[in-house]
């Protein structure tokens, strides 16, 4: 077995590799000048084959086609398919009328080549459901609670209802609390925003999210924890995304950190580990 990885996810692709004592396999890829992607996989490569690629930007998923292509036709039988972050996953139903279900769109696409599938904290599981192939759902709780821990934090808090069960799942792994935010209206023009059931006053928190993209939530969040007197405030996320102004928001937390699901300076985390795991359970 090999462990390739497109151009999205190198770094994640070579930990999983040194994970598995396996080969990496670097691909090389480049643009036309008209935009389009060319790909190539030099050398041999084993029958199995680990493919890890992030759908994000767009011009990375038809990277991830054009990878899973060339792979068929160098004989390979089976491709474990790996996507840290699936674009597109957060369209899976239909808002109005006349929309496309982009997330069904793309796991289709995905299944013509694949043999079996990974994702990481999905944005539903719902997406599952679409797959041809046998699939494998893996979630970044662990190496989140790690650095949470490292930080000294003593509650975990889910900036929404939403995301309770993710939350829980982390402070479970660190031995400590955990609550959610709670928006209530006090008049027409005052909200105040605090965990429902738990008291912030002296504590460190960490705030665990899904995805940060502007990182207004996790801004308004940190401000209503510090007001609430929270000590130090910590963000931490499996997707980071970090678009718009989201740099300039995450300065309202004392530290922040993504996983390597989507690699960026910002990826204080990998998610290696987990990977590794799950394919030397289906391997």
């Amino acid at each position: 077995m090999n462990v390739v990885a497109g151009s999205a996810s190198l770094g994640l692709g070579e930990k999983v590799a040194r994970e598995l004592d396996l080969e990496f396999i670097k691909p090389h890829v480049e643009r036309f000048p008209d935009g389009e992607i060319y790909v190539r996989i030099d050398g041999d490569v084993d029958e199995e084959v680990v493919l890890v690629q992030t759908t994000y930007p767009n011009e990375k998923i038809i990277e991830l086609f054009l990878l899973q292509d060339a792979l068929r036709e160098m004989g390979v039988r089976k491709i474990i398919t790996v996507i840290p972050y699936f674009g597109y996953s957060r369209q899976d139903k239909l808002f109005q009328p006349g929309e496309a279900i982009s997330a069904r769109a793309m796991v289709h696409h995905i299944s013509l080549n694949s043999d079996y599938f990974i994702g990481i904290d999905l944005h539903s599981e719902e997406l599952l459901k679409w797959f041809r192939v046998p699939v494998m759902h893996l979630h970044a709780t662990e190496p989140i609670a790690e650095w949470l821990k490292a930080k000294g934090v003593n509650m975990v808090i889910s900036p929404d209802k939403g995301g309770y069960e993710r939350a829980r799942l982390v402070a479970q792994k660190m031995g400590v609390e955990f609550d959610y935010l709670e928006k209530t209206r006090l008049s027409g023009t005052e909200v105040i925003i605090k965990p429902k059931n738990l008291d912030a006053e002296g504590k460190i928190v960490g705030i665990v999210d899904d995805i940060i993209s502007t990182g207004g939530t996790i801004a308004r969040a940190a401000e209503q924890l510090r007001e609430q007197g929270a000590s130090r405030i910590y963000a931490v996320c499996t997707h980071g995304l970090f678009i718009g102004r989201a740099l300039e928001n995450m300065k309202k937390v004392n530290d922040f950190a993504a996983t390597d699901t989507i690699e960026s300076g910002n990826s204080k985390i990998t998610v290696a580990s987990v990977v590794a795991r799950a394919i030397r359970e289906i391997a």
